[in-house]
């Protein structure tokens, strides 16, 4: 290839495979821009509904889901690219960087071809930051087809990008164009790719609003590291099921480029990561377990092997106990490794000066949006627009044209059908609630007073549905959802199963839901965009909102290279109207470190990791460490009263009070000649666990009094030792319950009680309502009462049974369920710092495995791959599937004929995921014999004979 060509190759496609379905209704007045219509399902068009019971300006456009921010995507285009792969549109083809990639050719050290490990990883993405300004021309003139090519069927895995995930695909297809939009977009990415600071390995901050493509340029700068300069990568990212959404996405990457995409997140990741000599590693970790990847590293000396870091989300810096950990993550990596970069990124951050200060860091900034995202308030029935020219920030935009009936207008005062008729059924809208019994409100509200002829709109697809639902709730469906669905209609929150969520967000991206009602998390969590999104009170629970809040919702609405503008509607009452005029024109909050607020969890926790990992090991060096965290560039405006010298005294003595740290805290006058602090056995424990000093002390007791007596005959009495504390304060038993499910325990599980200090008779006058004399600990009863939930759950294996038993939700079992995982791993960790405990090490290790899966044995396998959950477990061994070997040599064609509504792009991410697990296996078994079989190091060569 010729120098400077771009690294992309399409195969030659006919026209009317790229040919897309854009037909334009015409505007018919009001806020929204002219639609586009979504594809249909069918052969034709379906007829349009009638609204319910009301006139209205139907002015909206299609949602076709798009969000070009990144390689890997989401599931948002699901719909869409398998109807463009039915109708024969062959996988995107990338032509060889090199000749010969098993010579391993000589690379450009920034931004130019990607060196590969090994022959198969002969195809490449491009070169990265010189590439993607002017795709279209210099693609044009570097093409390459021949009529072979043009009529070659592509076997799985053939094809680089043949695993490409649907967002990206469209990517490609969207920069092709020449569109201003995807021009500006490819723009602002060569810029900042091609940053001096970044070329000179500085650190790097950068923000953009919502899809505005940040996560792409990081991802590219992930390649780099890792094929280029042949380092490690940490990725950390907020939530679980994003870390499991990228593994699954990236894995693809990884088989074809020669990397290992390793997840760290609820109980799964090794301590300290197998080190790899032949690959190196991408970690992607949430930010808990990203701290204890981070510690292990440093403890055994490897941090240096981190080439890069890079946060998604990283005002999270500033949001309670998870900031705090986010801040030891950077603040450790800054302190201990100077080769490390760091790449941090957001889309709403405002004291950045603050920020780069902290990570000694440049930072860009870019307004772009390629998609034109305007902002409307709802005052009664009018409409206005978000002006910040305007005197009062807002201009009158329009009247709401309806026609409601007495009783309509009495159950929708704020008008919530007239808003999204103008969008649904052909057009998404996300309706954003205070709460989650709000959400579950508001969905039924709605679909009683739609027109029934939004139940003929992709009928067959929504039965399909229902009929997968049933099947993940074992026969069991939610009546709220039973009764919504038909419409196209369904509530999103944590009450839902993670395979309910799953299943509901992809029949949403898929088109088959045209509106979900949600709570706020769903805007910090997966991306499930909007034509419209309607906030339907300016409230979180009992909170008003936050901008950074507001600003994450409104986020959803309009996404890249699918709308020319998106829109959000916030409804406000007459009593909150001068409050969401503030809310509009303010600026973004700032961003301040939790390292003090929260204290068992922040300063205390931070200073005795730095002793245990000798990080620092006197108050001067603690000190010293201080002054480089966000807290330390803050500290004058966070606490005025106290020096930053005295706050870190006070948290020393107050380790060394707890008996975590051993030694003396001298007087500032004695600071020079003052001894080094040891950490005692029991905060070696804690830190390496990641317990919460708070409940450190009680988990040492109450494992110790464990011995005294364990029972063994059943699990329930482990099950009580890890279940988390936190949840313990939320728990309010019915104690009705608590006494049935206590009966129905045998004589040796009812003993568990009394060993952990709930007597029988404590119950049985509780379920009676008689008066207790005695004092029993609140904390000890709530947490035999979720141990009772555990113990069902793993029993019986249903969420769904086990919530109607302990009338709780099903959202919520789950969440104690994963919760305890966790902990009873953190636990596993502790126990193995305190050779008392020895006996707990293998017990516990089981036992957080049987947490993690929480069903039969055989499918335990299959759900160690990225984003397979049990409902889609049981379709893979129901059809022959029965181990990862078998996955992971599957055929995704044959994926798809055999499992019900599986598309190509999850079968071929399915076989990734598992190929990059049994790889990620199968090397770490030969690193471990490699190690066994290598000649000790001073050893005499007498001594020594050489191996058959």
């Amino acid at each position: 290839m010729e120098e400077g060509g771009p690294a992309v190759r399409r195969r030659s496609r006919s026209a009317s495979a790229r040919k897309r379905n854009r037909d334009r209704t015409p505007s018919r007045g009001g806020c929204s821009p002219p639609a586009r219509k979504r594809p249909s399902s069918g052969a034709g068009e379906e007829p349009q509904p009638a609204p319910a019971s009301l006139e209205y300006n139907n002015d909206s456009e299609e949602d076709m889901f798009g969000d070009y921010d990144s390689f890997s995507g989401n599931d948002s285009l699901l719909a869409q690219v398998d109807n463009m792969e039915q109708e024969g549109i062959q996988s995107i083809d990338l032509t060889s960087c090199t000749k010969n990639m098993e010579d391993k050719a000589t690379v450009e050290p920034a931004f130019g071809y990607l060196q590969l490990q090994n022959a198969k990883s002969k195809e490449l993405i491009f070169s990265a930051a010189g590439n993607i300004t002017g795709f279209k021309n210099e693609e044009e003139s570097h093409l390459r087809t021949t009529s072979e090519q043009e009529n070659r069927t592509l076997e799985p895995g053939d094809s680089f990008l043949n695993d490409l995930p649907s967002s990206q695909l469209l990517y490609f297809e969207e920069m092709n164009k020449t569109s201003v939009d995807s021009r500006k977009s490819s723009e602002w990415q060569h810029t900042c790719l091609t940053l001096e600071s970044l070329q000179q390995r500085k650190n790097l901050i950068y923000s953009l609003p919502t899809s505005g493509g940040k996560t792409l340029v990081a991802e590219i700068l992930i390649l780099q590291e890792l094929l280029c300069r042949q380092k490690d990568v940490l990725m950390v990212l907020p939530y679980v099921a994003i870390v499991q959404e990228k593994v699954w996405a990236l894995s693809s990457f990884g088989i074809e480029l020669g990397f290992l995409v390793e997840e760290y997140a609820g109980s799964k990741g090794r301590f300290p990561p197998i080190k790899r000599r032949m690959k190196k590693s991408l970690y992607i970790a949430t930010i808990e377990k990203g701290h204890s990847l981070v510690n292990s590293l440093i403890e055994t000396g490897r941090v240096g092997d981190l080439g890069l870091v890079v946060v998604d989300e990283l005002h999270m810096l500033g949001e309670g106990s998870r900031g705090a950990t986010l801040e030891m993550i950077l603040a450790k990596i800054l302190y201990t490794s100077k080769t490390t970069q760091i790449i941090g990124m957001s889309a709403t951050l405002n004291n950045v000066g603050d920020l780069q200060q902290f990570l000694q860091a440049e930072y860009y900034t870019n307004n772009f949006r390629p998609v034109e995202l305007k902002e409307y308030v709802k005052i009664q029935d009018s409409i206005y627009e978000v002006d910040d020219k305007a005197e009062n920030g807002l201009t009158f935009s329009r009247l709401l044209n309806f026609k409601y009936s007495s009783n309509l207008q009495k159950m929708d005062p704020d008008h919530l059908i007239a808003l999204m008729t103008e969008v649904i059924p052909n057009y998404s809208c996300l309706v954003f609630c205070p709460t989650k019994k709000n959400c579950e409100n508001v969905a039924e509200m709605i679909c009683k007073y739609l027109n029934k002829e939004y139940r003929n709109h992709r009928e067959s697809e929504k039965h399909d549905l229902i009929k997968d639902l049933k099947n993940i709730g074992k026969g069991i469906l939610c009546p709220v959802l039973k009764r919504t669905i038909p419409f196209g209609i369904a509530y999103h929150h944590s009450g839902l199963t993670s395979d309910e969520r799953k299943r509901i967000e992809e029949a949403y991206s898929a088109g088959v839901l045209c509106l979900l009602t949600c709570t706020s998390t769903l805007a910090a969590g997966v991306n499930l965009p909007a034509r419209r999104v309607i906030l339907r009170a300016p409230y979180v629970a009992t909170e008003f909102l936050k901008k950074n809040q507001y600003k994450q919702m409104i986020g959803r609405a309009g996404r890249a290279g699918i709308d020319s503008a998106g829109e959000s509607i916030l409804i406000v009452q007459e009593k909150d109207k001068h409050l969401v005029r503030d809310l509009v024109n303010s600026p973004l909050e700032n961003c301040y470190s939790n390292l003090i607020l929260e204290f068992t969890k922040g300063i205390q926790s931070l200073l005795l990791s730095l002793v245990g990992l000798k990080i620092a090991r006197n108050p001067e060096e603690i000190y010293h460490f201080m002054c480089g965290t966000l807290f330390g560039v803050q500290q004058q405006f966070l606490s005025k009263e106290k020096s930053l010298s005295d706050i870190t005294r006070e948290a020393l003595e107050c380790l060394i009070e707890k008996g975590l740290l051993k030694g003396k805290i001298t007087s500032e006058k004695e600071q020079k000649s003052q001894s080094n602090l040891e950490i005692t056995q029991l905060g070696q424990a804690t830190y390496k666990g990641s317990i919460d000093l708070a409940y450190c002390d009680a988990l040492y007791r109450d494992l110790k009094k464990g011995l005294e007596g364990l029972v063994l005959e059943s699990c329930l009495h482990l099950l009580y030792l890890t279940t988390p504390y936190d949840m313990t304060y939320h728990c309010r038993p019915d104690w009705m319950i608590y006494f049935r499910q206590f009966s129905q325990l045998n004589s040796v599980e009812q003993k568990v009680a009394a060993i952990v200090g709930v007597p029988e008779s404590f119950i049985t006058k509780k379920a009676s309502g008689q008066a207790i004399k005695k004092d029993v600990d609140n904390g000890v009863v709530n947490r035999l009462y979720l141990s009772f939930v555990l113990y069902a759950l793993l029993k019986e294996t249903n969420i769904w049974n086990v919530s109607e038993k302990f009338n709780m939700s099903r959202g919520y079992v789950q969440n104690l369920l994963n919760s305890a995982a966790s902990f009873s791993s953190c636990v596993l960790h502790f126990s193995e710092e305190l050779e008392e405990f020895w006996v707990y090490k293998a017990l516990l290790t089981e036992l957080t495995k049987r947490l993690t899966y929480c069903v039969k044995a055989e499918l335990i396998p299959l759900m160690e791959v990225a984003g397979v959950l049990e409902s889609r477990a049981k379709q893979l061994y129901d059809s022959g599937y029965k181990t990862l070997a078998h996955l992971a040599n599957a055929d995704p064609e044959t994926l798809v004929k055999m499992i019900e509504h599986l598309s190509r792009r999850q079968a071929r991410q399915i076989v990734s995921s598992a190929k990059m697990l049994l790889r990620e296996k199968a090397e770490a078994l030969q690193e471990e014999v490699e190690e066994l079989l290598k000649v000790p190091t001073g050893t005499s060569e007498g001594l020594l004979t050489t191996l058959p």
